[in-house]
């Protein structure tokens, strides 16, 4: 790709044009190659450095093609204030790409989250647990924004991801549903672990009351002593998913 374009993978449209998105900074993409040995597009993928910065690089495992650029063009690639030197240019997942689903796999539905920091925050528990599978619906926050995989701090590479997944068609592919509500019974109890599918909304206004009535879904709590009357999305997430991983 032109450098110009490459430069143009921090916008959706553009990212969804060119099938690319950007990877920065040295942990980011460190774990990137831990995550490429065994995709067929490893050769598709380009590492943009800084001169200081080609002998870290040369280090690196040929999955890579290294560019060379100056401080000033690194400087106009990158979105951070403090350009880290290294950049990759990375294929966006091919459709039908993901693994299948595993047995044990559980799957966590997020309704039209908004936040990268958000989402980035999930990705990266739900891949510290494991055997976790996101969908997101359509006019969520694009998982492969550079905040969120900032945020994800790699896992993004290591967590299967769908997107698009529409609200009303969760029914043909699952028939226990679990959500958060004040009123529900605690996370704690016996039959929270036993659901095909647990639904997050969106930050402001959670799940769509209709489809909850319309999936029979089952109101779950995380029980607290304190005097607000709610939690951070990423929290409720990170909560429920330490508490599926006991059973």
């Amino acid at each position: 790709m032109k450098l110009d374009d490459v430069k143009k993978l921090h916008q959706k449209k553009y990212r969804t044009e060119f099938g690319h998105y950007l990877v920065e900074g040295e942990h980011l993409i460190l774990e990137l190659q831990k995550a490429i040995k065994n995709r067929a597009d490893a050769g598709r993928m380009t590492l943009y450095i800084t001169e200081s910065h080609q002998d870290w690089a040369c280090q690196l495992p040929a999955d890579f093609q290294l560019v060379v650029l100056n401080e000033k063009q690194m400087a106009q690639l990158s979105d951070t204030k403090t350009p880290q030197g290294m950049i990759a240019c990375v294929p966006l997942p091919e459709p039908g790409s993901l693994p299948a689903p595993q047995q044990g796999e559980r799957c966590i539905y997020l309704h039209e989250v908004q936040d990268p920091g958000n989402l980035g925050t999930i990705i990266r528990t739900l891949a510290w647990f494991g055997q976790f599978r996101l969908l997101l619906s359509p006019n969520s926050v694009d998982p492969f924004n550079s905040k969120v995989v900032r945020a994800s701090m790699g896992a993004i590479f290591h967590l299967p991801v769908e997107q698009d997944v529409v609200l009303d068609e969760l029914p043909q592919r699952f028939s226990r549903f679990a959500y958060l509500d004040l009123q529900g019974q605690n996370i704690s109890a016996p039959g929270f672990a036993g659901y095909h599918c647990y639904l997050f909304g969106n930050e402001a206004r959670g799940v769509p009351s209709e489809a909850l009535q319309a999936f029979s879904a089952d109101a779950f709590t995380i029980a607290g002593c304190g005097s607000i009357d709610s939690l951070n999305l990423a929290s409720s997430v990170g909560i429920c998913a330490y508490q599926l991983s006991l059973t």
